[in-house]
């Protein structure tokens, strides 16, 4: 993450006039289900092929019109995702971390959000006909939360990606933090993960 910084929250805001807050989220939903039978699943976590190539999280800036951080992400979230998240609202309770950025005088905050597996569901099926969808956003793709016995195929396979910014080590920790992986799981999680 060169260039980028790890801030509190009040820090960020602290900043002053001239940083711009961009708001973006993890949304994840406990799932049952098995790959081909065998591989459990446990969760369901989303994040979307932005329009520069490079995953992320959905989200975006916060404009001067939005009361709260959350107002502009929930905004954002409805932009690019649709109607469906209108079924939920992302709070300050959902706060994760903020990162000054590479980018001179833009700060992001990270949220991650525990869905019903039908709300997600509801989200990657109405996420097509969003208003950002196929400028913005060029997709949604769930993170895989296995590796396979091959050792390289599953999450070690898809953290291979480009990500934009920090999301790569968003990814990592909230997946840590909120318990969505078991490191053992996943050979070397440890040494991925860079605090």
């Amino acid at each position: 993450m060169a260039g980028i910084r790890k801030l509190g929250l009040a820090e960020a805001l602290a900043l002053g006039p001239g940083w711009r807050h961009a708001c973006h989220a993890l949304l994840y939903a406990p799932d049952p289900g098995m790959l081909f039978g065998r591989i459990p699943l446990r969760y369901a976590v989303l994040m979307q092929m932005r329009f520069d190539g490079r995953l992320g999280f959905p989200g975006g800036f916060v404009d001067s019109q939005d009361s709260t951080l959350e107002d502009g992400l929930n905004r954002e979230l409805r932009e690019e995702l649709g109607e469906a998240v209108s079924a939920f609202s992302v709070g300050r309770t959902d706060y994760r971390s903020s990162h000054a950025g590479a980018r001179p005088r833009v700060v992001t905050h990270f949220y991650a959000k525990r869905l019903t597996l039908e709300q997600l569901q509801a989200v990657e099926a109405g996420a097509p006909r969003a208003k950002d969808h196929g400028l913005e956003v060029l997709g949604m793709v769930r993170v895989p939360l296995y590796t396979l016995r091959d050792g390289v195929g599953g999450l070690p396979a898809f953290l291979e990606n480009s990500f934009i910014g920090a999301a790569r080590e968003q990814l990592l920790e909230a997946l840590q933090d909120l318990g969505l992986l078991e490191p053992a799981s996943v050979p070397g999680l440890q040494t991925r993960v860079h605090r």
